[in-house]
């Protein structure tokens, strides 16, 4: 019988920001702390997850519960005189900048989108544009509530329990469900960002920029596109919030909102190089100084919602790496090189340098050296084989792979990459699992 034409409804499906791969699910929502655990032993393996911000497979686990903690959004407490914010893990830090900015703070740490959870920027240890100076997000938790599958709770700090503390941070949501947390915000006197923009032309003169900058927040803009004379031309970016009082509020702006998936062809070398050549060319001079509001300076795509629909209903790979300094020259050189030699350009591309802050997480991603971030359509005769390129070479230089961002590591390459994985799999719940972690250990192939 041919049952195309039925009503019946299918479960809804959990997407990465990727949407890829397109995996399967029941999703049951979480509203409280008392609604976990849902059963023990539960009946099938579990992941929680907030707003399907990361890239790849890490938020994703096929047949098995996703326990979508966004429902779990309550500022519990704020001390104005220490910054010390208590909330719930399914807050997000758009709620987290609506109810603090007007009082004078700020994040101490934030990614390029404010549609993250608390518990998501724990679990994915996310860094930004000061981590030469703040080092990861996970250093500024003072403490949270761990809960466990069978039911035990931990609260975990640096001093207390600090073991499940250096787990859970980067542990990508496999040691249990966070709860609650304590996160210290940072005081500001104004909305705006001094900002400085500077163009450059090769990796060169991106090296020494960032060398010389003294400025807290810096990241640049590279074209993955250009050859000859423009090869890695950029614009180099960075700012320090306003010392001057100024206006914490601020009018809402009406959202844009992307309508439609784009048809795979929109997104080719030509589209991108004139994209990136505009881009380029909208700074007039070498040069460009003067405030800004912080939410161009960071949040400059989620202007526009559902902007992954320009990559079509394929989606999207994200390649993230980091190298060593002492090998970050020519591997990022060897890395632009293979980009722009596939024909598969990026035009969602940054670099940066991570600093020598230490990260308190067992498994988080940063180490000092240059930092580089692109997003590729999905191509299936190309899209795969360059971000496999990719992962090669940046384990060739010594470097390492986000898994916040990834949906190709190898096991081989992630147990290089992060060779404390052993120790970490000690702590991860035996009701919890992700397809990322199966992919990691080696117990579902790769594809595609």
């Amino acid at each position: 019988m041919d049952n195309s034409g039925s009503n019946e409804e299918q479960a809804p499906r959990f997407e990465s920001w990727g949407r890829y791969p397109k995996l399967q699910a029941d999703v049951v929502p979480l509203h409280w702390a008392a609604d976990f655990p849902l059963q023990h032993p539960p009946a099938s393996k579990q992941l929680p997850v907030g707003l399907g911000r990361s890239y790849g497979d890490v938020c994703l686990l096929e047949n098995g519960t996703l326990l979508e903690t966004s429902g779990m959004d309550r500022l519990v407490h704020f001390d104005a005189a220490t910054g010390m914010l208590r909330c719930e893990a399914g807050v997000s830090l758009q709620q987290i900048l609506a109810f603090a900015v007007p009082r004078g703070f700020f994040l101490p740490v934030t990614p390029g989108t404010k549609y993250v959870t608390v518990g998501g920027a724990i679990a994915n240890d996310i860094h930004g544009k000061n981590h030469h100076v703040a080092g990861t997000f996970g250093r500024h938790v003072l403490r949270f509530e761990l809960v466990r599958s069978d039911g035990a709770r931990f609260v975990c700090s640096p001093i207390e329990n600090p073991e499940w503390f250096a787990a859970t941070i980067g542990g990508m949501g496999l040691t249990g469900l966070i709860t609650w947390a304590e996160i210290h915000l940072r005081p500001i006197v104004s909305r705006k960002i001094e900002y400085r923009g500077e163009k450059f032309h090769g990796i060169d003169e991106f090296f020494a920029l960032s060398q010389a900058a003294a400025s807290e927040y810096t990241v640049a803009w590279i074209d993955c596109v250009s050859t000859g004379h423009n090869f890695a031309r950029g614009i180099f970016m960075q700012g320090d919030h306003s010392e001057t009082p100024g206006p914490l509020t601020k009018s809402k702006e009406p959202k844009l909102t992307f309508p439609i998936d784009l048809p795979e062809f929109a997104l080719n070398r030509f589209s991108m190089a004139t994209f990136n050549s505009l881009y380029f060319h909208k700074q007039l001079s070498k040069q460009k100084i003067g405030p800004v509001d912080y939410e161009p300076f960071f949040y400059p795509l989620d202007a526009v919602l559902h902007w992954n629909r320009i990559y079509g209903k394929q989606g999207l790979l994200q390649f993230q790496n980091v190298l060593p300094h002492e090998s970050g020259r020519e591997g990022m050189i060897e890395i632009l090189k293979a980009i722009t030699k596939s024909g598969l350009a990026s035009f969602l591309a940054v670099i940066k340098f991570f600093g020598d802050v230490p990260s308190v997480g067992m498994m988080s991603f940063p180490k000092p050296g240059p930092m580089l971030a692109l997003d590729f359509p999905i191509r299936r005769d190309v899209s795969f084989d360059l971000v496999d390129r990719l992962a090669r070479i940046t384990l060739e230089h010594g470097g390492r792979m986000y898994s916040a961002k990834d949906a190709r590591m190898t096991p081989e390459q992630f147990q290089a990459f992060y060779p404390q994985w052993q120790e970490f799999a000690r702590y991860v719940d035996p009701g919890f699992d992700s397809a990322f972690w199966q992919r990691v250990t080696g117990r579902r192939p790769l594809v595609g």
